[in-house]
């Protein structure tokens, strides 16, 4: 079997709701869902799932090549860039090509992933987490008791920027939770919104009125001696690590004890998930995967002993996929169809897919201005209107 091409797709994920983070939210309700196919000589073709915008440059390593050698082929394409270096968007092209690969291998072997992999079984426990931070308070508890239908004993909620407004919100989580839990786990989400000092502040304040299960990417993402002094000072477990891209950037979090649980981003592929779980294995410390639609890493997930558990964003999926997973007993079931469980219906994607609606200026991808620079809980407000007697820099 070769590789002998590639077709680049794009579909929505509609969620029926805003969503976002601290850091902005998005302008309309529906979000871009990047696919690519991989296509063989053998008529097989393999399906990968995240932004791939570098994959002119990056196909070359794989052209002509098995896919069953997925791993070897992971480290051929970071050596096919490693002079410009592998991180951003090559990165998450190589996890797309990767995913693709692994959909492959798995078909040809006429399993699912999860099963070539070695998992035992095909459940994989999770936690809500509704990137809810524009919803109101209502609609928050009408989020996550659909969560809680589906047994969800976990939830993440987003804030980090106004007191008042977040320790509400955390108790409506609770909350609704409860029903499925006697003392559910709550995480809280600050996307690197604080310094220091706010974090510490901020996390005593919260853990007077309630517990955390953990305080996720409470500092930039680097800041390994800031998140190690902040253990010292929170009942809260540290997660983070979600935009890390390769192991590299692991290694100093690791060796200064910055974090106690792990996080991964589905959208950098299986390979980079299976060894940061090794990574993090040798040093006894818990994995948590970072969801992305259709979870298509969930299948790695069921196969990592240091599994604690997988983000869910939401219970339906985008629009001309076809996935072959459920959500029950608070977490996600994976199916018995070869490869990720993901069929793809091309003609639904190029004639029925709505364009999305996205804002070049703000949104959960851009980093405010005054992010970790405010002095006190501003108006929570995303885009605030520039005050026409200030003067724009």
């Amino acid at each position: 079997m070769k590789i002998t091409g590639y077709r680049s797709l794009s579909t929505v994920h509609d969620w029926g709701r805003v969503t976002g983070d601290v850091n902005g939210v998005q302008s309309g309700n529906t979000t871009p869902v990047p696919v690519l196919i991989i296509e063989t000589d053998a008529g097989i073709e393999g399906v990968g799932l995240g932004a791939h915008s570098d994959i002119e440059r990056v196909f070359p390593a794989v052209e002509g090549e098995d896919p069953r050698s997925v791993v070897a082929l992971y480290d051929r394409m970071l050596d096919w860039v490693f002079k410009a270096g592998h991180s951003g968007s090559t990165f998450g092209t190589i996890g797309a090509i990767d995913m693709a690969l692994w959909d492959l291998k798995a078909k040809a072997a006429d399993e699912p992933l999860w099963r070539m992999l070695g998992a035992r079984e095909r459940f994989v426990p999770g936690y809500a987490s509704g990137l809810e931070y524009g919803l109101s308070d209502e609609e928050v508890a009408a989020l996550y008791e659909q969560f809680a239908d589906r047994g969800f004993k976990a939830g993440k909620l987003k804030g980090g920027r106004d007191l008042d407004r977040d320790l509400p919100r955390l108790e409506i989580l609770r909350d609704t939770l409860s029903r499925n839990s006697r003392r559910p786990a709550i995480m809280f989400d600050v996307n690197e919104s604080w310094n220091h000092a706010q974090a510490a502040r901020f996390l005593s304040a919260i853990e007077e009125r309630m517990d955390l299960t953990w305080v996720e990417e409470p500092l930039r993402r680097w800041d390994a001696a800031g998140m190690a002094a902040l253990r010292g000072t929170v009942r809260a477990a540290i997660a983070s690590g979600e935009n890390l891209t390769g192991l590299e950037q692991y290694r100093p979090l690791l060796d200064a004890n910055a974090v106690d649980i792990v996080q991964v981003g589905n959208v950098w592929g299986i390979t980079h998930l299976l060894r940061v779980a090794t990574l993090a294995h040798g040093r006894d410390l818990p994995v948590s995967p970072v969801a992305y639609n259709a979870n298509p890493a969930a299948h790695a997930a069921a196969a990592i002993p240091n599994l604690l558990t997988h983000e869910v964003q939401d219970l339906h999926f985008p629009v001309g996929l076809d996935v072959d997973q459920e959500f029950d007993d608070g977490g996600i079931v994976l199916g018995d169809r070869p490869g990720i469980g993901i069929i793809v219906d091309e003609a639904l994607l190029t004639s029925s897919v709505p364009s999305p609606v996205l804002s070049s200026a703000s949104g959960p991808h851009i980093r405010p201005e005054r992010a970790a620079l405010r002095l006190v809980a501003e108006p929570d407000v995303i885009d605030v209107p520039v005050n026409p007697l200030r003067p724009v820099s």
